[in-house]
């Protein structure tokens, strides 16, 4: 076994093109959510295409700009892996697995997809190391078939829902959702991304747009804690409305498709409802609050991985 650290790797190698490699689990469903990002947007798109053909441990890929989020199964898995063709991957994902407070994931690659595999990749913000069974591992590029095993530290994915920061006189959620995730430093707590989530136009009680917001944040285990309450005080301190909303689900997709997808872009609902639905799926309320704002921050917590259709109205689509 041949171990470097991302260091070592860009010294043998030089510096390539990753910037950063993060690996988030759920143990307990089973699933793993990897975010990978380049500075070349061709072989995001090269790698997503041959590694959806080789399967292995790969359930899905999305793909915007020069990032991509895989979605995978925890284990190993047998990938259709080759000189890339109709039937074969010229990368694949082979495992995932969780050994303790670091996730290892498994990779094959042939000729210039070796070189991502083996140099590429191993140097990314992110990875601590990265193990080769042998040194014909390293040695890359022409018609060479390289394997490596990436060690990363293990993160929990946190999806957070927010409505009902603001009134009819001031203020705005999607912005007090972002400065909240832009202003956040607590080392081990990743942001991800914010997305805003289109509710139903028609309700009688609302704002102006009727819109909730999300915050997808990658967090080590030992840190939601602390997240969750920096995100509870800061919305709450700097909220305009007494009617604010926090929910949250820790984990990679919820249990089940729920009904209220639909609902809260199409329907009326009560608070009662949607905080019954809230329990069934393993989402929490966290604000003080305890107004109609959790209706929102339910749809929005559903939402908040679903794709730019969060942002339209039911059945919108570009």
């Amino acid at each position: 076994m041949i171990v470097y650290t991302p260091d070592e790797i860009q010294k043998r190698f030089g510096r390539l093109f990753s910037q950063r490699l993060l690996v988030m689990v759920d143990e307990d469903a089973g699933r793993a959510e990897i975010l990978e990002e380049c500075r070349c947007r061709g072989s995001i798109e090269w790698d997503v295409m041959n590694r959806k053909r080789a399967g292995g441990a790969v359930t899905g890929i999305t793909v915007e700009g020069t990032s991509m989020t895989m979605q995978a199964k925890i284990g190993h898995y047998p990938a259709r892996f080759g000189p890339a063709d109709q039937e074969l991957g010229g990368q694949a994902l082979e495992g995932v697995e969780i050994q303790g407070d670091e996730v290892i994931t498994s990779w094959a690659g042939i000729a210039g997809a070796g070189v991502g595999v083996a140099a590429c990749l191993p140097q990314a913000p992110g990875v601590i190391r990265t193990e080769y069974e042998s040194e014909d591992d390293l040695k890359i590029g022409g018609a060479r078939l390289s394997r490596s095993r990436i060690v990363t530290p293990r993160y929990e994915k946190v999806t957070i829902g927010i409505d009902d920061t603001d009134t009819k006189e001031e203020g705005a959620t999607w912005v007090l959702a972002s400065q909240c995730a832009e202003a956040c430093t607590i080392e081990g707590a990743e942001y991800l991304n914010m997305r805003l989530i289109q509710l139903n136009p028609k309700v009688p009680n609302k704002t102006t747009n009727c819109v909730g917001s999300a915050l997808n944040f990658a967090v080590r285990p030992d840190k939601i804690d602390e997240l969750l309450t920096y995100v509870r005080d800061f919305i709450q301190e700097n909220a305009v409305s007494t009617d604010t909303g926090i929910a949250v689900y820790r984990g990679i997709g919820l249990p089940e498709v729920s009904p209220y997808m639909t609902k809260v872009k199409t329907e009326v609902l009560n608070q009662q409802e949607c905080e019954n639905e809230a329990a069934r799926l393993g989402i929490t309320y966290i604000d003080t609050c305890a107004g109609k704002g959790r209706i929102g921050a339910l749809g929005a917590v559903l939402w908040a991985n679903e794709g730019i259709e969060a942002a339209g109205l039911y059945g919108e689509h570009l």
